[in-house]
């Protein structure tokens, strides 16, 4: 018998948690005001009132009913007319997410945040909280205590399978999964299942006839590099349960700050695309100025109806972090890429090539460079008043009025934007892999 905590940490390698939220947004609503959705078949739907809604969760109730995540909401009604439609709050959410993680970080300083709802532990010197198992169980038990949120945990050697564990049992599961377990858990489910391939990755694989992970595991690795290139050898590496990527603990800085806005009704004309362009460059200007960041580069996202994205990007003629400047070269762009008046449903801003602001030369304008201390003083004062008092305390002309775009500056009916504040970094390149969204990207020398 096993007395010895040490026994259960490998003499070397890695014990890795992945602590996934289970039907996040709706359980938040659970543990708010649990008289009134507890139990109950729920569903969050953004802009519901204004356009055809799409379900962004739903509650293990709705999903029992057949409902399920990205359908809209009038097939989501027919499955089930007494559902129950919940408004989005994503400042609550990220009150809760910001709860949870805290928790787990008082095991482990080797924290990685990859979404709002998910993240992944190491907790290869956190024996002095007892075993791998004990600590995964605390965990999910204080969280369920003290947040009343359910959640589903997987223990693993590596952070793939870490995820992969997560996902086997929910809600409240705990699964642990090890090398040697893999053939057993994996072998004989299909491509799709493994975390970083998505649909259309499984579809070129089953051209192959590779349709299952355990044949993947077993296909030869020039096969496979030869249709993927690099990305075969990781796909064959994974399918046998390996990944050396680090849980990254320590806070990185930015490599891009964004924000997109889906709008409840589409715009066609330049002057509608301007006005949501000025209250996004508002918003990323503001979160740049945050973390003393300058941008050199700008892209701007661009989705119609039927879901195709369209992508352009540029340099600014010197780093910046001015909302004038933001603005300017999004409209440009926009004006200079979408001349068809062809109707848009999403817009969005990314600021690129950023640099902390102590190192970055500013390049001042020739006829206005004794206004430029004018200019950043009021930018300050205008960025303390708005974080003392709300985002709506001081606007410039062009904001006012009601624009839908103008939500993007209420925290609480915003969505979460490209880059988390609390995470400030990108999601797993596995993660961005699974959602295979295709996106036509250039850069524009002018």
């Amino acid at each position: 018998m096993v007395s010895n905590i040490t026994d259960f940490y490998p003499v070397s390698g890695r014990v890795i948690l992945h602590v996934d939220m289970n039907a996040f947004y709706c359980s938040v609503h659970e543990a708010e005001e649990p008289g009134k959705f507890r139990g109950k078949a729920t569903a969050v739907a953004g802009s519901m009132e204004l356009r055809k809604g799409i379900v962004v969760t739903c509650s293990y109730a709705s999903r029992a009913k057949g409902i399920a995540t990205g359908m809209t909401v009038r097939q989501a009604l027919k499955l089930d007319p007494d559902l129950i439609l919940i408004k989005p709050d994503f400042d609550l959410y990220r009150k809760y997410s910001k709860a949870f993680m805290s928790i787990a970080y008082e095991y482990t300083p080797l924290l990685e945040a990859t979404s709002i709802d998910e993240c992944y532990l190491d907790i290869t010197g956190s024996k002095q909280f007892g075993t791998p198992l004990d600590i995964a169980r605390e965990i999910q038990q204080r969280i369920q205590e003290e947040l009343s949120l359910p959640c589903s945990i997987g223990v693993a050697p590596n952070k793939l399978l870490a995820k992969m564990g997560s996902d086997i049992k929910k809600p409240n599961g705990i699964t642990v999964m090890r090398i040697r377990d893999v053939p057993k858990m994996l072998w004989g489910r299909p491509c799709a299942d493994l975390f970083g391939i998505g649909v259309k990755t499984a579809e070129k694989l089953a051209k192959l006839n590779i349709r299952t992970i355990g044949q993947l595991a077993a296909a030869k690795e020039e096969l496979l590099t030869g249709a993927f290139g690099v990305n075969g050898r990781w796909m064959k590496q994974a399918a046998n349960g390996l990944d050396h990527s680090p849980v990254q603990g320590e806070r990185e800085q930015s490599k891009s700050i964004g924000h997109t806005t889906t709008l409840p009704a589409d715009i066609t004309t330049p002057e509608q695309a301007r006005k949501v362009f000025l209250n996004l460059a508002d918003q990323v200007a503001r979160r740049l100025r945050r973390q003393e960041l300058m941008a050199s580069g700008i892209q701007i996202t661009l989705r119609t109806p039927d879901m195709k994205t369209l992508t352009r990007s540029k340099l600014f003629p010197g780093p910046t972090e001015n909302t004038e400047d933001i603005y300017r070269e999004a409209c440009t762009l926009y004006d200079r890429h979408w001349q068809d008046g062809r109707p848009l449903r999403l817009l969005g801003i990314t600021l690129q090539q950023l640099a902390p602001r102590i190192h970055s030369a500013i390049q001042l304008d020739l006829f206005d460079y004794e206004q430029q201390p004018r200019k950043e003083s009021l930018t300050r004062v205008m960025d303390e008043l708005r974080d003392k008092f709300g985002e709506s305390a001081v606007l410039t002309a062009g904001m006012l009025g009601d624009d839908p775009s103008s939500l993007i500056r209420n925290h609480k009916l915003r969505g979460t934007s490209l880059q988390m504040d609390f995470a400030d970094r990108k999601r797993d390149r596995e993660k961005s892999a699974r959602n295979e969204t295709e996106m036509k990207e250039w850069h524009d020398p002018d």
